[in-house]
């Protein structure tokens, strides 16, 4: 099976290289840290501009910033990764939402396996700094104020992508949130793998190391003290009206938090 840019399934980060007082002072440094993102975000929106920004440079510009998380610090626990193709063809992978990273480093664990864009909030691919980089990625766009046009969006255009091979990353949490709320996890996500005819791959993640900054949540503040855990689970097809399918998933991810804790 094909591994991505990752050398096995389960990936945990390797021990740092020994950096000069120098590099431990700017690693350590949150500005740094904020102006080497803004630095990738600036490169990544010049290409999405001149159309060059394809699924190569995605999960290229993706890796960049992983590695330079694992350079401030971040300690990466990567398991289930077996799970992304045990199904042939596109799948529907729904996680919980925590912060900026997993949106920033999931297309260079998935993307080199796995066809794929996100299901977005319209204010990303209107935003002067991520939009075009967003619309490049032909994601499915919702508004989150219209639930019955979110409805319509998600149903017939993530259909679509996914009948065409794409396989698809919805968070059905109503924003990112550090705390897991399972009354806030919608079953959008079951409702599209369930009209499409494509299995789910659920997905638990704990990315605090990367706090939601204000008034920007993706300028947060970085804790090197919290690893980065991200877990797939086993693929399967959603049954019935998929209400049992959505709380398997809400089961699996308050799992998976319990034992990171």
């Amino acid at each position: 099976m094909q591994k991505g840019y990752f050398e096995s399934d389960n990936y945990h980060t390797p021990e740092n290289e020994h950096p000069s007082l120098w590099e431990k002072f700017l690693l350590n440094n949150r500005l740094y840290f904020t102006w080497k993102y803004i630095d990738i975000v600036f490169k990544t929106r010049k290409q999405a501009v001149r159309k060059l920004y394809d699924t190569k440079a995605w999960t290229d510009s993706s890796l960049y910033i992983f590695r330079f998380i694992e350079k401030t610090g971040g300690r990466f626990h990567i398991t289930g990764m077996e799970n992304i193709t045990k199904s042939e063809g596109p799948v529907l992978f729904i996680s919980n939402h925590m912060s900026t990273l997993e949106t920033m480093i999931f297309p260079c664990i998935i993307g080199p396996l796995k066809e794929l864009t996100f299901v977005v909030k319209e204010s990303l691919v209107k935003h002067p700094l991520f939009g075009d980089v967003m619309r490049s990625r032909n994601p499915v766009v919702v508004g989150r104020t219209d639930p019955r046009k979110d409805l319509e969006a998600v149903m017939n255009g993530g259909a679509d992508l996914l009948k065409s091979g794409i396989s698809i990353v919805i968070f059905p949490q109503s924003t990112r949130s550090l705390d897991f709320k399972p009354e806030e996890f919608n079953s959008l996500g079951v409702k599209l793998a369930k009209k499409a005819g494509v299995p789910v791959v659920p997905m638990a993640i704990k990315t605090d190391f990367w706090g939601n900054g204000k008034p920007v949540k993706e300028l947060g503040p970085i804790d090197r003290h919290k690893p980065i855990h991200i877990k797939f689970g086993e693929p399967f097809m959603v049954q019935g009206n998929g209400k049992e399918d959505n709380q398997r998933i809400v089961d699996f991810i308050k799992s998976s938090l319990e034992e990171w804790k």
